[in-house]
């Protein structure tokens, strides 16, 4: 929920063409569970060359690894989360945790995907056993390409996204 004191990560991490990102990280309408969660409306007739999009969930804000940061997630042994779309086969290529270089990179990384989607929520995991978890500042992220989504666009709703031990 927004404004939880739960949440480390904030999704500031905006990629591709992110000019046809429209995003609501308090959304209050048909959310999996408490007062709030997060829907990601996508226009590719908005965009300007990438054909892909996605955003990260980083420590600090909009840190791509120039800034020191993260968290150590040291014995946690998956991420969780809900997910859903806007209308049935909605495919994502990658779900993430972790994946940011720079100067202060991330310590490791996991993911999985593709994934499609429905409109009904449904829980998804990645696995974390055996990463080096000591500092992680890309907390979640998604991405998708243009080409596997409707060509008028998609819809993402995202809910309970937790790291577990």
């Amino acid at each position: 929920d927004k404004g939880s004191k739960k949440n480390h990560f904030i999704f500031s991490g905006w990629m591709g063409s992110y000019s046809g990102i429209k995003m609501n990280d308090a959304w209050k309408e048909d959310c999996l569970d408490g007062l709030s969660c997060i829907k990601i409306d996508y226009n590719p007739k908005n965009t300007i060359g990438a054909m892909w999009h996605g955003i990260y969930a980083q420590h600090p804000v909009n840190n791509w690894g120039n800034k020191a940061g993260g968290f150590d997630l040291r014995g946690y042994k998956r991420l969780t989360f809900w997910a859903k779309a806007g209308e049935d086969n909605t495919t994502i290529n990658e779900f993430k945790i972790g994946g940011i270089t720079g100067e202060f990179s991330d310590s490791d990384s996991a993911s999985i995907g593709p994934i499609t989607l429905t409109k009904d929520w449904k829980k998804y995991e990645i696995k974390l056993d055996g990463l080096d978890l000591q500092k992680i500042m890309g907390g979640f992220c998604y991405a998708t390409a243009d080409d596997v989504i409707p060509e008028k666009g998609m819809t993402l709703f995202l809910d309970e996204i937790r790291y577990e031990r």
